[in-house]
């Protein structure tokens, strides 16, 4: 059932993951790309748009990323939209 309700993610119920799981006090690529269900691939372009768009930050000298204030704001929003429509409500026919 996870893998029916992950075939179909938007690109927010993507990035909304990545958000939260480099909130806080960061995370390396292997916690995000488990986190939020990512192959390799799938990561590192969403990782590269994520960093152009200014919404996560990397630390070198740590290896991780970590959610910008702008990255906050939109998992604020997305955390919004989610409460008002869950996933599970929109795959039930």
């Amino acid at each position: 059932m996870l893998s029916h309700s992950l075939k179909n993610r938007s690109k927010s119920d993507i990035v909304g993951p990545i958000l939260e799981a480099a909130n806080g006090r960061g995370a390396t690529k292997t916690k995000i790309m488990y986190k939020a269900f990512l192959s390799y691939g799938q990561l590192k372009e969403y990782l590269t748009i994520l960093l152009e768009k200014g919404l996560i930050k990397y630390e070198e000298g740590r290896e991780i990323y970590r959610t910008t204030e702008k990255g906050m704001r939109f998992l604020q929003m997305y955390t919004k939209v989610q409460e008002m429509m869950p996933l599970e409500n929109v795959n039930k026919k």
